[in-house]
Order: structure tokens, then sequence, then C-alpha cells
């Protein structure tokens, strides 16, 4: 898949395009993007994403934005896997915001655009000035296609972002595994620590997360990919650390079950499985080491249930 960033020169076949922030990459998401990458097949054109990093609300309001839910690496790789043939991510700033609509879609189209796909709430431009009346508007003047997609919803409820950050911060897996079509997961990229967690007899993974706010805390039992051919079973913690650090840093730390080999440098995938319990901070560190003792067995405990890991 062919990633590009802003406006700049685009040298490839004529595309169908679609828009959006993606956040999850949930089954609507999903629903939406394998109808672009149909729909351009069948006209001879690549299929396009159009998305955007940081998130608009995340730009204009980052201290009351909605936790994300996907760092650009896992957004990428589940995009690309439905066979997305190209991504265009455009970096949000004032600038972009400032654009009108329709200077918007003339910039679409001189990249070029011979088709686009919607959602059936989509807004673009300055102030979201765009809707869909207005491409519709546009899209006889202009010599573009133009086509929306209804809402997905699963038992009467539409699937949105929001539901799914509601599930995961409830710790309701099995529900977020449904709206997502797959564990949720974390990516990153194991990076040095402050080694705490060996000096206590329990050595961690740091996994270095693209995400300020995750949507989800606590301790965790989950399962590592990306070391061997096959899952790897761990205690996770995600949260701030409250007994050792007060910098209120999120931080994602996986204790490997009966794994004790140096992986740092690696790109890997944190999937959560099973909350455990909520973070707490303890008086001392030894209280906190006993309670991590505990939270360790009962991953074991949870996995010899499972006869396994999660395939």
């Amino acid at each position: 898949m062919l990633i590009s960033h802003g406006f700049s020169s685009r040298i490839g076949r004529p595309f169908a395009l679609t828009i959006g922030n993606f956040d999850g990459v949930h089954i609507g998401h999903q629903k939406l993007l394998i109808d672009l990458v149909n729909a351009a097949h069948a006209s001879s054109l690549a299929s396009c994403v159009m998305t955007f990093e940081p998130h608009p609300r995340e730009f204009f309001n980052p201290d009351s934005a909605p936790s994300r839910l996907t760092g650009l690496r896992d957004k990428l790789s589940v995009i690309s896997a439905l066979g997305v043939d190209e991504v265009i991510v455009l970096p949000f700033n004032h600038a972009l915001a400032g654009i009108a609509a329709k200077e918007f879609v003339e910039r679409l189209l001189a990249l070029g655009m011979k088709s686009l796909l919607v959602g059936d709430d989509f807004r673009f431009g300055a102030r979201r000035e765009g809707d869909y009346p207005l491409l519709e508007s546009l899209a006889g003047s202009m010599g573009f296609t133009l086509a929306r997609m209804s809402s997905v919803a699963i038992s009467g409820t539409r699937i949105s972002s929001t539901t799914l950050r509601l599930a995961l911060a409830k710790g309701e897996f099995s529900q977020a595994s449904q709206l997502l079509g797959r564990p949720y997961g974390i990516t990153g990229r194991v990076v040095e620590g402050d080694h705490i967690g060996r000096s206590i007899g329990f050595p961690t993974a740091n996994i270095q997360m693209k995400i300020n706010r995750p949507p989800l805390g606590g301790i965790f039992a989950v399962q590592l990919h990306g070391i061997s051919g096959y899952p790897l079973p761990g205690a996770a913690s995600l949260g701030v650390r409250p007994t050792v650090t007060d910098t209120k840093v999120p931080v994602l730390e996986v204790h490997l079950i009966d794994f004790d080999k140096d992986i740092y440098g690696s790109i890997v995938r944190v999937e959560f499985l099973h909350k455990l319990r909520d973070e707490i901070k303890y008086l001392n560190l030894d209280l906190l080491t006993e309670q991590i003792c505990r939270d360790v067995e009962d991953v074991r405990e949870y996995f010899a249930r499972l006869d396994g890991p999660v395939t």
C-alpha cells in the first residue's frame, strides 16, 4: 500500500476516494473501505483513503478530545489488510482547517480523484461547512461520481468509535472484539524502561505508545505478537503507575509469562483479552510487589482456563 503525506504532487492512476478519521477502524469503517475497494476495482480506479493526523478534535481541544483508539501504525495496518491501494495522510493544522469546502474538493480533483464515497455523517471544510448536499451540487459540475454509505448497526445499535471507547473503558473485550472484528490491541516498539519491574522480580517490556490518552487503563491479561510465531501470554499494566511515579503519563508495560529474552527494539502488538483490576496506588513497593505476584498468578489461571493463547 502506497502512503503519502499532505497535498503533495501525486503520480499515479486516477482514484476512488473516501475520507475520514477512521479511529479504531471498526467494522462500520471496514464496510465502507471494502465498498470503496470494490467500487474502485469495478471502475479500473485505484482505491484511496484520506485521513488526518492528529485527529482534528485533538488539534483543537487536546484536553477534552476523546481518547485515541488507534495510533497511525495500527490504523494503516488494518486499512492495508482490507486491500486499499493508497492512503493520503493529511497533517491537520490551522492551514488545513481553514480550507473552504469547495476548494478542498478542487484539491482532491487535482490529485486525481474521480469518485468519492463518504459516510452518512460526513462533514468537511472550514467550519465544517461541507456536507453531502454540497457534494451533490459539486459532483455534476466538477465531474466526479458520488455515493454515501449508511451507518452499520449490530442489534439495532449504531457502530461507532464512541461505542467502542465505552466498551474498552468498561473492560468489555468481547463486545469490543465484536465491534472491531478482531481483538483490541496497541502496537509499538519495545524501549528501555526504568527497570523497576526487573528489580522486584518481574521484568517488563515497555511498549512505546503513539497514543497520549489510551481508551482503557488498569491491569490486564494480554497476549503479545511479534516476537515468535505464536502469541506470548502476559500480564500488562496500562496507566500512570501512581506507586512509583507522579508524571501522570500513561505507560504500557507487559510482563511475559515464563519468558526472559532481550527484545529491545522489537515492534510488537499487545492484544487485551481480560481486565483483572483497576490501577491502585500502594503505600510502598513491597505491597505493590505482593499484588503483582497475585496478578501474575491470576493471568496464569486465565490462560490455563483457555488452554493456551487466543488465536
